[in-house]
């Protein structure tokens, strides 16, 4: 999506009231505008294909087809949105199950608004969003469970960086600190495209889906260590 084009969103909640909120929240922005609302996991996905948003926030509890399992049918699709998920529930076991359904970030409904837009704009941009104490319950998770949340971790007694320059091995080091984008430029006093292109290599090299699989990645080969 081009810097000045406007974010189209699918907005999934079985509850009308919650929707219209959403919906007057995210269109007082400039340049977010809401294309579809559903009621279920059935019709957002219905929405996605119809309307190829470039967001889609759903709630995870809903009937027939919920948030869950939408988000698994709505990432396997082509070109898919960037998915953000919004729940009442702060649990581990909803956190975990959005990121393996494929979701860029996870907030809760008492969010402020501005939280709400920021996530939109932040997801919609290509960059994943989880708060600091998700990301320490998510890199704590991933590092102790029998099941990893990258879904083919590297064998332990490969501890190399599988092809990754210098550059690229420093931009994960950031990454896995918890660093935006625009952030990992300022330390690195390059632009923003660029960072860009790096996370996109070491993504690739990497063989994981997102950023937040690379931090788990980087946690669990010892490229970032608990308190960096």
């Amino acid at each position: 999506m081009a810097a000045d084009d406007v974010i189209r969103v699918v907005l999934a909640d079985d509850q009308d009231l919650v929707r219209a909120g959403f919906r007057v929240i995210l269109e007082s922005e400039p340049g977010v505008r809401v294309v579809a609302e559903a009621a279920d996991g059935a019709g957002a996905v219905a929405a996605v294909a119809e309307h190829r948003p470039d967001v889609v926030c759903l709630d995870v509890q809903m009937p027939g087809v919920d948030g869950l399992e939408a988000a698994r049918r709505i990432t396997a699709g082509p070109n898919p949105p960037a998915v953000l998920v919004l729940t009442t529930f702060d649990t581990d076991e909803y956190l975990f199950d959005a990121l393996a359904a494929g979701a860029s970030g996870f907030l809760l409904k008492n969010a402020s608004p501005e939280k709400l837009i920021e996530a939109v704009r932040t997801v919609a941009r290509g960059d994943a969003l989880l708060a600091p104490d998700v990301t320490r319950r998510v890199i704590s998770r991933a590092t102790t469970a029998s099941v990893p949340v990258v879904d083919q971790a590297v064998p332990d007694a490969d501890v190399t960086l599988p092809g990754l320059t210098e550059r690229e091995t420093e931009v994960l080091r950031l990454l896995g600190r918890g660093l935006s984008n625009a952030e990992i430029a300022g330390q690195l006093f390059v632009g923003e495209a660029t960072v860009k292109t790096h996370v996109s290599n070491v993504l690739q090299k990497l063989g994981v889906r997102d950023r937040i699989q690379a931090v788990v990645w980087a946690y669990e080969h010892g490229v970032v260590r608990s308190g960096e």
